[in-house]
């Protein structure tokens, strides 16, 4: 058995890369291995980060786990004191999260300074190329991977971006495992209720930080385009991460304010299930992406899922199996919602979702990164 640290965003840091990191390591320790999270002090300095807050506001700690707060990433001090408290404590190995290249010079320092003990260092890398591209961005990403031995990625796209950085063979593309992190689902009507949703609506749940590159305004579009029906409810819940007006507009453009549901707010995860539970169909109407983890609280909570056909969605949802994959346009969008509402599908699609879940299991995340830990004995 490993002993293993990673090395990302962890309670009291909030988000699906914390929640994410926090159910890696307790499924590791769950099977055998000994794993700690390291974590960030400051992971982004407060005019770089465009939400409300990084933290959780009333959020409780993970009671099975231990987090070491130690990483701040702009101080280079805080990289070599973290590097020192990883070569005492001697893992196997470290694994990187890796989804912006912001990060790069912090934890492509640390890696260069524990490999110099022989310690493996593997990455998650969830992006390497980001949706929204700056200068520089290719430098920093190029000093992380170059400091790494092996990666893993949950995409085909990303595994395609890797490839340009880097000829190293050990290399994995992951099925994302589940986010099982929020709870149970409760039943539908319970949680429209504590909603103010009705049992006939028809509900279209968009959940998540809202961006450009996401693919809201193709949504509301789309919306407006669905056949008339009073019943039909579109249920934004996210935070935007930036101007709220242009969206605004849109919804005041096609006359549907009354039928839009829009929670500008992050979600905490004990809410969570309300809105997927709420749900008949969820929709990531993304115009650019790698993967998302927004499709594994679907399958999680086993709602019917439409994503567009771009970066690595379509490898995740099956088409008229567990959802859609559709074009990124309005028109494509409404005529697949339409479909499956006027043609009763979300039985059909929620037994599919039932069946493809089960490879998405943390067991078998973790045993092939532990595989690939393996392969560079």
């Amino acid at each position: 058995m490993a002993k293993v640290f990673i090395i990302g965003p962890a309670y009291p840091l909030r988000g699906g890369l914390a929640s994410f990191d926090e159910l890696f390591c307790e499924a590791l320790n769950k099977q055998g291995h000994q794993c700690e999270i390291i974590s960030y002090s400051l992971q982004y300095p407060n005019f770089l980060f465009p939400g409300s807050t990084q933290y959780h506001v009333n959020g409780t700690a993970p009671k099975n786990i231990t987090i070491h707060t130690l990483i701040n990433s702009v101080n280079p001090l805080s990289w070599f004191k973290t590097a020192s408290f990883i070569k005492k404590q001697k893992p196997d190995f470290i694994i990187f999260r890796f989804w912006i290249p912001f990060m790069g010079p912090a934890l492509g320092t640390i890696a260069r300074l524990v490999k110099k003990q022989n310690i493996k260092v593997l990455a998650i890398t969830d992006n390497v190329i980001p949706h929204e591209k700056r200068i520089g961005d290719k430098q920093l990403a190029s000093y992380f991977i170059k400091g790494c031995d092996g990666f893993v990625t949950m995409s085909k796209a990303v595994m395609s971006d890797l490839e340009k950085f880097t000829n190293k063979t050990h290399k994995k593309y992951l099925l994302h495992p589940l986010y099982t992190a929020f709870g149970e689902k409760v039943p539908r009507q319970e949680a429209r209720l504590k909603l103010n949703l009705k049992p006939e609506d028809q509900v279209i749940l968009f959940f998540g930080l809202i961006r450009k590159y996401k693919g809201l305004d193709l949504l509301i579009e789309a919306f407006s385009l669905l056949k008339t029906n009073p019943n039909n409810k579109l249920l934004i819940a996210g935070e935007f991460y930036e101007d709220k007006q242009p969206y605004l507009d849109l919804i005041s453009k096609y006359h549907i304010e009354e039928q839009v549901i829009l929670l500008d707010r992050f979600i905490p995860n004990d809410d969570v299930k309300l809105y997927f539970s709420a749900a008949n169909i969820v929709a990531l109407p993304y115009r650019s992406a790698t993967q998302s983890g927004v499709t594994q609280v679907s399958f999680h909570f086993e709602v019917p899922t439409l994503v567009t056909n771009v970066g690595g969605l379509g490898e995740i949802i099956p088409d008229n199996v567990a959802g859609y994959v559709v074009e990124p346009n309005p028109q494509a969008i409404a005529k697949s919602l339409d479909d499956y509402f006027e043609n009763k599908k979300e039985q059909q699609f929620t037994e599919g979702m039932k069946h493809e879940k089960q490879k998405y299991e943390w067991s078998i995340f973790v045993n092939e990164v532990v595989d690939l830990y393996n392969g560079l004995k």
